[in-house]
């Protein structure tokens, strides 16, 4: 069997870091001492600024319009959640610092210092690199097609865990799609006490959602029918 989860083809940090914000429903914003919370009132503008619908009577609002310059620094925050439940979530974290002004009836907010943070560290985006970067293009469609895919069909996930090397299932107690870009689909494998990530990459990138179907048919067809390597057995054995 081929080693594919060896092949690490992804998104890079700017376009992760625009995936994040581009699905994201909520985010924390913390300005001038204020630190509120906002579900749902933010929309991103092609360059990555980000325009927020804020009450009259947010202290958000007020900040702003008090500040020198009406200018005030601040910190967005957004967590890219799993929509499949597994165990720790977060996938990652993103940070935006940078400044605030009234536009149009809202808050526009222009990052000067973006930070993407995962599980394997932290990384500093290239500011030109970010507003020129545009999400992948399966963003916001992930959650959908994640929580289809694990309701709907696990014995496409199971049978998927053919392409993965028998030491990383080993003892593995769940297998459960953990996410998906053009590039690839990553699969979360939990244990009783530890958890671990393998990748399957697409042949060649999906652009769509008709592309992406194409290219899980594909990894099915390589991983073949019959039962997922020893998954079962293990699932028995626990972590010993």
């Amino acid at each position: 069997m081929d080693d594919t989860q060896d092949w690490t083809a992804a998104p890079g940090a700017a376009e992760r870091a625009r995936s994040v914000l581009a699905a994201a429903w909520s985010c924390a914003v913390t300005a001038d001492g204020v630190r509120e919370e906002y579900v749902g009132a933010h929309t991103v503008t092609e360059d990555g600024a980000v325009r927020l619908a804020v009450p009259d009577d947010s202290g958000l609002f007020g900040a702003v319009l008090c500040a020198p310059r009406q200018e005030p620094s601040a910190l967005l925050e957004f967590a890219d959640v799993a929509p499949v439940p597994v165990r720790h979530r977060i996938r990652a974290r993103l940070f935006l610092s940078g400044w605030f002004a009234p536009s149009e009836g809202t808050l526009l907010f222009r990052p000067t210092r973006v930070v993407l943070r995962r599980s394997a560290g932290a990384v500093v985006v290239d500011l030109d690199e970010f507003t020129a970067a545009r999400p992948d293009p399966l963003a916001g469609a992930e959650s959908r097609l994640l929580t289809h895919l694990a309701d709907a069909h696990p014995d496409a996930v199971e049978r998927l865990t053919r392409l993965v090397r028998p030491d990383s299932l080993h003892a593995a107690t769940r297998v459960a799609p953990l996410a998906v870009d053009r590039h690839g689909l990553t699969l979360r494998i939990e244990r009783t006490r530890a958890h671990g990530d393998v990748r399957l990459p697409f042949h060649t990138p999906a652009d769509d959602v008709t592309q992406l179907t194409e290219r899980l048919h594909a990894l099915l067809a390589q991983a073949g029918a019959g039962c997922p390597r020893a998954l079962q057995r293990q699932r028995a054995d626990g972590d010993g």
